[in-house]
């Protein structure tokens, strides 16, 4: 069952840098508990945080009427310095308040549906941000997976992280070879919550550690393809 969307108490948590030159960016998160989670271990000068509450409008479908007076649409609006949820600033990329805006979700099927809401949003109504490259996704990982003991000063690591339960298969596999068949313990996370601070920090939230990239037109083609008629 979706959770009822409800914009009006969610808070932007703001950095101190802004505009081109900052690094500054805006971490969309699902809800006020990943939102607490990511504050926690922001960067508060170049990293800000929206949470989202709960799976927002269909803007690929909806009119542009109804899109300019959703709550979480005039918010980023607002947050980014644009004059309206559908008004891309043309001739004046510098008055954008981020230079990037980061999709940072659960990786289960409704964080994955939200990140595709968020991307159908903004390719519908403000595209010239995904093509200027200002649009990036985060990672968070599924699962942890131990490396065993004997084998952990070959891979300098202790632990080893998956992104999907095919990853995860494919790493525990190949852990099994090279340790000579000895078990191979791992668990899953429950979404950012789960994570332990300095594993947020390193994997999801840190520019400069964590598995992020830039959304290109082939990423987008395929959300659009898969979610674009879906409410």
């Amino acid at each position: 069952m979706s959770t009822r969307y409800s914009q009006t108490k969610a808070k932007l948590v703001d950095c101190q840098d802004h505009g081109p030159g900052s690094n500054a960016e805006l971490i969309l998160v699902e809800g006020d508990s990943a939102a607490s989670s990511v504050v926690a271990v922001r960067n508060p000068r170049s990293q800000a945080v929206l949470p989202l509450q709960g799976k927002p409008l269909n803007a690929w479908t909806a009119t542009e009427a109804k899109v300019a007076q959703h709550v979480l649409f005039k918010q980023l609006a607002q947050a980014l310095g644009l004059a309206a949820p559908t008004a891309w600033l043309e001739g004046q990329p510098q008055a954008l308040r981020f230079e990037r805006v980061v999709l940072l979700f659960d990786p289960d099927a409704d964080g994955i549906h939200i990140g595709a809401l968020m991307v159908l949003y903004f390719q519908r109504w403000l595209p010239r941000l995904i093509s200027n490259g200002h649009l990036w996704l985060a990672r968070a990982p599924m699962f942890e997976i131990e490396v065993p003991a004997q084998f952990r000063n070959e891979v300098d690591a202790a632990f080893q992280y998956a992104y999907n339960p095919v990853h995860c298969r494919q790493l525990v596999e190949q852990l099994k070879v090279q340790a000579k068949g000895t078990e191979v313990r791992m668990r899953a996370f429950r979404g950012l919550g789960g994570l332990a601070p300095e594993l947020l920090r390193e994997r999801c939230v840190n520019p400069s550690t964590r598995m992020a990239n830039a959304l290109g037109a082939a990423d987008v083609q395929g959300v659009v393809e898969v979610f674009g008629g879906a409410d």
